[in-house]
């Protein structure tokens, strides 16, 4: 039987896709937004492309505020966006 392959939904682009393709965002127990690399963080998570477009997308579409019910702030995005391309 073949293995069942876990999909997720990008908060960007709405396309499913293979979770290990995807970069998933945790809300902390603390309420703090961080990027999980491993994927194995507590907290609710969000998946996201690994591309700037994505996330262009996400912050237009207010994807993470769905994602989180919660506003974000404009930082947020900022150090997601400097994370995601590691500048």
């Amino acid at each position: 039987m073949a293995k069942k392959i876990p999909m997720r939904q990008c908060i960007g682009c709405g396309e499913m896709k293979e979770k290990k393709e995807l970069i998933r965002i945790i809300k902390t127990p603390e309420g703090e937004l961080v990027l999980d690399k491993t994927g194995r963080q507590n907290g609710r998570g969000a998946y996201i492309c690994n591309n700037a477009e994505c996330l262009a997308k996400a912050r237009k579409s207010k994807g993470l505020e769905r994602s989180f019910k919660q506003s974000i702030n404009a930082e947020i995005y900022d150090a997601l966006e400097k994370e995601l391309l590691g500048t």
